[in-house]
Order: structure tokens, then C-alpha cells, then sequence
């Protein structure tokens, strides 16, 4: 299933990017792929890291995926440079503890215009349902875009429950 994510209206201009992201559920592991084509050249892409779990990954270019739980809701970081974290919320940004799952195998391939980020999560058994894909982009003059299949706050906030938009 092919998802274009938009940017939040809130955020810097867009200047030609566009971001797809496909998402397939097979039991409890969420195989996901972000595109990002357009002037990528004007990303700013964190320094390879390895697959190493790592806080805050957020605060620069990171793609990430939600999905709700029987008692709240799972959040994935996936980072370029290979680190990653995730992490589980017993409510709106309440409760939150580090997810024990796997580290992802994070892979990147990127051509002239376009990038691409594939990997599999591990989630949890009561995940189910919906599920939000989104993704911080940070350009080089330090602007940042904020990706979101639908953002339903006037400020970007991917912990919105009605973020969570994609049944896969």
C-alpha cells in the first residue's frame, strides 16, 4: 500500500520533496519503506551510527511509525544512520518506557533525487489496528518539515490519535 505523507502547513517549504511511505503487516512485524524524492541533496543526513538504540532521534532528520495498543501505543524512531529506539505510552505522551523489540536492520539506498529507507519492527502482540507514519526531515539551512499522513492539530504533533490513519 502506497501512502503519500504531507507536511505540516506549520513548517518550511517543502521546495519540490515529496514523501511516500509503504507499509504490510505479516503478524506482528511491520515491514516499512519511506521514499523521499526531490532536492535530497538539501537533506541534512545524520552521520552513520550503526544499529544502536539512541534517545532524541527526532531532533533531526528520522522517519517513525505508530501504532495503538490494547492500553495506548507503540512509537518506532528509524534513523538513517542506522540507530533507531522505540518506545511504548500507556496514553497521550503518558507513560513512556523503552520498548523491548529487536533492533531493526535499517537499510538506505539513495540515487540522484531520490532516498530510501526500508526496515522491519518487531511490535508488539496487542498492537492492532491503525497505524501513523510520519517522518522529521531537517534541510541543511536547519529548517525542519514535519511528514505525516494527516496532521489533525493546528501544530505537528504525531502522537495524535487520529495520526494514526493507515489500516494495514
Amino acid at each position: 500500500m502506497h501512502l503519500p505523507l504531507i507536511p505540516h502547513p506549520t513548517t518550511a517549504a517543502v521546495h519540490g520533496l515529496t514523501l511516500e511511505a509503504q507499509a504490510r503487516r505479516a503478524g506482528r512485524v511491520l515491514s516499512l519503506e519511506y521514499t523521499l524524492a526531490g532536492p535530497v541533496e538539501a537533506v541534512l543526513w545524520p552521520e552513520p551510527a550503526g544499529r544502536v538504540h539512541t534517545d532524541e532521534l527526532w531532533r533531526t532528520t528520522c522517519f517513525e511509525a505508530f501504532a495503538r495498543t490494547a492500553g495506548g501505543y507503540v512509537e518506532y524512531n528509524l534513523s538513517p544512520s542506522g540507530a533507531w529506539a522505540a518506545y511504548g505510552f500507556d496514553g497521550y505522551r503518558q507513560g513512556m518506557r523503552n520498548l523491548a523489540v529487536p533492533a531493526p536492520f535499517i537499510v538506505t539506498r539513495t540515487a540522484p533525487g531520490r532516498f530510501v529507507l526500508t526496515t522491519d519492527v518487531e511490535m508488539p502482540e496487542d498492537a492492532t489496528g491503525a497505524v501513523g507514519l510520519t517522518a522529521v526531515i531537517e534541510r541543511l539551512d536547519g529548517s525542519i518539515l514535519y511528514w505525516a499522513l494527516t496532521h489533525p492539530s493546528p501544530e505537528p504533533d504525531f502522537h495524535h490519535r487520529d495520526s494514526l490513519a493507515a489500516e494495514v
